[in-house]
């Protein structure tokens, strides 16, 4: 879902979109009277010889600091909203016509220009280039492909982009400014190989064919201490699910001291100690994680058995991940993942090509996608260590009951006056964004799903095409009403995974037990505790057979992120979940290690994470004799 977002961001970027001081501004330009209030944008032959078809958005910022397109799109994607931008679609431009912006133009925090506060500010505009797909489903659509950007206009390479200017707004006295485009974003500086991380790009031939246009998965691979050493052994994998990111699995670095621009989002104010909204690290949620470089100390030490992990990389036109199923408007991404993607890693690593010997984990959309695939594939994983998932059951859509609700953005039965639905809340509870807000943010950022934003892939990876094409919505972005029959589509559908165990559970129950751990912080920035509470409600009354796994809950006020263990105990707790359920004679010495020093102890459950680690679940316990 929302986890690290803002880091994210910059890690594709690096300082290469950091401005110094205003001296790569364009010059002053002045406010026209005359009562239009309006932004026109163009671009010149030069740029590009065909007419381009996309989403214009124009980006006000009111210091120069950074360019206003990054300051607009990180505002907008971690729900502050203090940064306006206005956006509109065009349908096939051609250089040097206009496209105009008017007071109708879509914006976010501010629905129209005319609320904008008079003042002094730096504008730029940013084109989002579509492409046109004729889909293996008979539909034609236009969406935005991937360049491994993770599917962020403000970045993606090719957008055509202006320099940004310094205009003088005053809504009441009316404006109207023009801007060109004068360049293009480059490509992303996809990073190199070294002796641990390895990275995989492929192209998809399943969802080649079904888009209609190439299509590409790839991997990020981190292979364990000794792997040049030993070509003889094979190791047990973690398959980690993520947002799109070109950093490898759990921020694993050699570098003690990375370049901020891969670690800090871009600062677009001093953080206030007494802020109950933001902090100096979004979504951390507490725990005691280490960093990207003390998990590498760890990995490459005696103290860690010998693990391949690997996170997937699988962007759609309509979102930077395609949340690992087949969906009625992404297309086959299940099928391309475990039929492509998997067989593509496994055998070009040495991996152990048995169930017992892969396991899943992921938190937040990787959460949702880690059970997801657990539970669609039930004897190809061995287990999953699923964090903060995204909502698990739909009774519980964050904060709404689709099935029983009729609207997402007001409390049914609520006291006149009393607030909206919040979509976020602090780690204090503190409300930071409503539904409604961030579905305006949705809108503002694209139209027919075309947002890239959470509640649209939602849409497009669980929900029904419309009659045009694109997604159907669950409920209207602008009034909130909810579509029962889209409701109803989803749970029907498998979606729904709380849903999906209940109907499913005599079928694949028996290749389930033991193999989920769900792991939630009490307060979870977006309302996810309460469906995973609802799954553990169905989960504990099963006896035929018993789930056999275990939930634990973050307390007091953990947060989006929470992770009660670091990396290196995670791991090590797979690895001895792995090593428990190995079948009679799997050669499991060659990777597990030196007993004495990772904790695994012949074949027994050992849980490196009890109280006197810092960890509040305490310790689980196993067979030793085995």
């Amino acid at each position: 879902m929302f986890h690290n977002v803002l880091a994210r961001v910059i890690v594709l970027l690096g300082a290469a979109t950091l401005l110094c001081g205003g001296a790569a501004f364009g010059s002053t330009q002045s406010q026209s009277a005359g009562g239009n209030t309006r932004f026109q944008v163009s671009f010149p032959s030069s740029l590009n010889n065909e007419p381009i078809t996309g989403r214009v958005f124009v980006t006000l910022y009111m210091k120069d600091d950074v360019e206003p397109r990054v300051a607009a799109y990180q505002s907008a994607r971690v729900r502050v909203g203090r940064i306006p931008f206005f956006a509109v679609d065009i349908d096939r431009l051609k250089a040097g016509e206009w496209a105009t912006l008017d007071a109708n133009a879509v914006g976010y925090p501010l629905w129209s220009m005319r609320e904008l506060p008079a003042g002094d500010y730096y504008a730029q505009a940013v084109l989002n280039v579509y492409t046109q797909y004729h889909r293996a489903d008979g539909h034609t659509i236009w969406a935005h492909q991937d360049h491994w950007e993770g599917q962020r206009w403000a970045y993606s390479p090719g957008n055509l982009v202006s320099t940004p200017i310094k205009v003088h707004l005053d809504p009441a006295k009316g404006f109207s400014v023009r801007l060109t485009f004068d360049h293009r974003l480059l490509p992303i500086v996809e990073p190199e190989d070294t002796t641990y991380v390895k990275h995989v790009k492929i192209q998809s031939d399943t969802l080649t064919r079904w888009w209609g246009a190439a299509q590409q998965l790839g991997a990020i691979v981190v292979l364990p201490k000794g792997y040049e050493e030993h070509p003889d052994t094979y190791y047990p994998v973690v398959y980690q699910q993520n947002h799109f990111s070109l950093e490898a699995p759990f921020g694993f670095t050699e570098d003690p001291n990375p370049p901020a621009a891969t670690m800090t989002p871009v600062r677009l104010a001093k953080i206030n100690p007494r802020s109950n909204v933001e902090g100096p690290h979004a979504f951390n949620g507490g725990g005691v994680k280490e960093s990207g470089y003390e998990f590498y100390k760890s990995w490459v030490s005696d103290a860690m058995p010998g693990m391949i992990v690997v996170s997937f990389l699988h962007p759609t036109p309509f979102f930077d991940d395609s949340y690992a199923v087949n969906s009625a408007n992404n297309g086959p991404y299940g099928d391309a993942i475990m039929n492509e993607l998997i067989p593509y890693v496994e055998s070009h690593f040495r991996i152990i090509k048995k169930p017992y010997a892969r396991v899943l984990t992921g938190g937040s959309t990787g959460g949702w996608e880690s059970l997801a695939l657990q539970l669609y594939h039930p004897d190809f994983f061995g287990g999953t260590w699923t964090f903060f998932p995204d909502p698990v059951d739909f009774r519980r859509y964050q904060l709404i009951d689709i099935y029983a609700d009729e609207n997402a953005f007001i409390v049914p039965n609520a006291a006149a006056g009393a607030p909206e639905r919040m979509m976020q809340m602090s780690p204090e509870g503190q409300p930071v964004g409503s539904m409604r807000s961030i579905s305006q943010m949705e809108l503002a950022s694209g139209t027919h799903g075309r947002s890239a934003a959470q509640i649209d892939i939602w849409n497009a990876a669980y929900g029904p095409t419309d009659a045009d094409g694109y997604p159907r919505r669950v409920f209207d972005l602008k009034t909130g009403a909810i579509d029962s029959e889209v409701a109803l589509y989803m749970r029907d559908h498998g979606y729904d995974l709380r849903y999906y165990l209940e109907q499913n559970w005599s079928r694949i129950g028996p290749q389930l037990v033991g193999k989920l751990h769900i792991l939630v912080g009490d307060y979870d920035d977006f309302f996810l505790s309460p469906a995973v509470y609802f799954l553990q409600d169905f989960l504990d009354s099963t006896d035929a057979p018993a789930y056999g796994g275990e939930f634990r809950y973050g307390r007091p006020m953990k947060a989006h992120g929470w992770q009660p263990m670091t990396t290196a105990n995670l791991l090590r707790e797979m690895a001895a979940h792995i090593a428990k359920n190995a079948p009679p004679g799997e050669p499991t010495a060659k990777w597990r290690g030196d007993p004495a020093r990772t904790g695994l102890k012949g074949n027994a459950l050992f849980n490196p994470c009890g109280p006197a680690q810092g960890c509040a679940w305490g310790e689980a316990t196993g067979d030793a004799s085995r």
